[in-house]
């Protein structure tokens, strides 16, 4: 995996230090979003009274679309300049935030968050390749990017207690309104801090391919989400083979052009290939779980936002810390195993969360099992992103940055419409198969929908007729939750045993620099230059 760069590079300044906090704050941003928008799932649900698709909608629309215009913004940025691109992208951002934190109805919502997704799409490709272009000194540039790695980290770990703060304070709304200043300030000194940088050699973009990447990506992304959600229907099938269909389509399309949106040549790493099938399905049990645990500790512990929040920071300082040492273990250990270890133990985590329920020790299987799932996620985060990026030429930084991004928030979003709707369907089966006979029409419905909406409905009735409704509402949300644990145990588990053969042909970062072995590509020639120092940017 080449860095691009030689070691007479020179080595950062003062001014790429500073910038590279700069470069962060979307980062952290975008991970703050997510998080809160799960500890408002509740707020927004008595606010707004989204059905449960509308919900999904809101919570994984803007996942969904950055899934399917990072390639495209990626590309944008390697011809149009990435930081110009950075920071048109946060201006849109800012605005679709203000859209957002006052939307009256759930299309509002679904909408301004779907523009927060192309915004949002805009932002991650092009702080990462910046970050190849600011620090062309390996070691220099491994610190950085674990430094951008673990801005993620900070994001998640203040998001519950911002969240919890400002819900308690706030309308549900307000969580939105933190991206206006910090877009600001990115505004403002990213034209002093911040280097320009793209191919000059870069041609036109392609538009046949912008549409093909949108064709391949979406048909599927809502297939997988009917199918969880119904069955395997004909409709959903038939998306998702249209998507698949389209995508060959798309990638025969790159292969034969002069300047491809998408250079295809990056998979020949076998450990570009296979850092990011371990960031896709890592993120895709993290994506499922998250939701399940926010709303667990809310609607089923009975915490409050706040307090949720609280409950959640332990996990998320153990997040920041695993993300900052693993480049420091990566040194002596191959990072193969290192990522490995992370595996395992995130894999625990959810065998944990699999033994909790409303009662007895409910609550602490969740923060244990949750506590190890982040944990163990600390490494894939900040090893995986570095595998990626290092394997590009830095001309190709931002298309490799925008795959990397893509597998994550692709992930995720696939993790909350396929788990979550897993969960919500056997949270249904088990709810509707408990109810007490006698259940007022209206409180049987909403219950057999949400447990949200059984708790709003019961909000009003005496306290022994409601508990006969909730306390199997609440059993039945473990049982969701319960069973997207197992999802995620299964998945780790896996993903883990491709770490673990797929990457241990990786040095650790301090072995000396040689040619990869013959068979790292899957054509089992001899590697390129970008095999040669596979850890250099760790």
């Amino acid at each position: 995996m080449s860095t691009g760069v030689d070691s007479g590079r020179v080595k950062a300044g003062r001014r790429e230090w500073i910038g590279l906090a700069m470069l962060a704050l979307p980062s952290i941003l975008l991970s703050l979003d997510v998080t809160l928008l799960h500890l408002a799932v509740p707020h927004l649900g008595a606010a707004l009274a989204p059905s449960s698709t509308q919900m999904l909608w809101i919570i994984d629309i803007y996942a969904f679309m950055i899934a399917g215009f990072l390639v495209t913004a990626g590309s944008l940025g390697d011809r149009i300049g990435r930081r110009r691109l950075l920071l048109i992208g946060g201006l849109a951002f800012g605005i679709a935030s203000v859209i957002a934190a006052y939307a009256n109805s759930p299309e509002l919502l679904i909408a301004a968050r779907a523009l927060l997704g192309v915004a949002g799409a805009t932002l991650m490709p092009s702080t990462l390749a910046l970050i190849s272009n600011m620090f062309q000194d390996p070691r220099e540039r491994g610190t950085a990017i674990g430094i951008w790695a673990a801005s993620f980290s900070v994001g998640i770990a203040l998001g519950p207690v911002v969240g919890g703060l400002m819900l308690e304070a706030f309308w549900w709304g307000s969580v939105f309104l933190l991206a206006v200043p910090v877009m600001l300030l990115l505004l403002i000194t990213g034209p002093v801090l911040l280097p320009e940088y793209k191919d000059e050699n870069a041609g036109r973009m392609d538009p046949a391919s912008v549409v093909l990447s949108l064709l391949a990506i979406l048909p599927v992304v809502y297939g997988i989400k009917e199918i969880a959600k119904h069955g395997a229907q004909t409709a959903p099938i038939v998306a998702i083979v249209v998507g698949v269909a389209f995508g060959l389509v798309f990638s025969r399309r790159q292969l034969h052009l002069d300047d491809p949106m998408l250079d295809l040549s990056l998979f020949r790493s076998r450990a570009f290939s296979a850092a990011l099938g371990v960031m896709l399905f890592a993120a895709v049990a993290m994506g499922g779980i998250y939701l399940f645990v926010t709303q667990y500790l809310q609607m089923v512990a009975g915490l409050s936002p706040l307090r949720a929040g609280l409950w959640l920071l332990p996990a998320a300082g153990l997040l920041i810390t695993s993300s900052m040492l693993a480049p420091v273990a990566a040194r002596r250990i191959r990072p193969g195993s290192v990522t490995a270890i992370g595996l395992g133990l995130s894999a625990i985590g959810y065998a944990t969360l699999t033994q909790a329920d409303p009662q007895d020790h409910g609550l602490a299987y969740v923060l244990a099992g949750f506590g190890l799932v982040y944990t163990g996620i600390g490494p894939v985060m900040s090893l995986s992103v570095s595998l990626i990026v290092g394997s590009a030429p830095p001309e190709k930084a931002g298309a490799a940055s925008a795959l990397q991004q893509t597998s994550s928030d692709f992930g995720l979003a696939l993790g909350i419409a396929a788990l979550g709707s897993l969960g919500t369907a056997i949270y249904r089966n088990s709810v509707a198969d408990s109810l007490p006979a006698g259940t007022p029409a209206a409180a049987a419905e909403a219950s057999r929908d949400t447990l949200a909406r059984a708790l709003d409905a019961t909000a009003g009735m005496p306290a022994a007729a409601a508990d006969r409704i909730i306390t199997p509402a609440r059993d039945a949300f473990a049982s969701g939750l319960n069973g997207v644990a197992v999802v995620g145990a299964v998945l780790l588990t896996a993903m883990t045993v491709l770490a673990l053969t797929m990457l241990r042909h990786v040095p650790p970062t301090n072995a000396p620099v040689h040619q990869a072995p013959a068979d790292d590509s899957p054509t089992g020639a001899t590697a390129s230059a970008g095999e040669e120092t596979p850890v250099a940017a760790l």
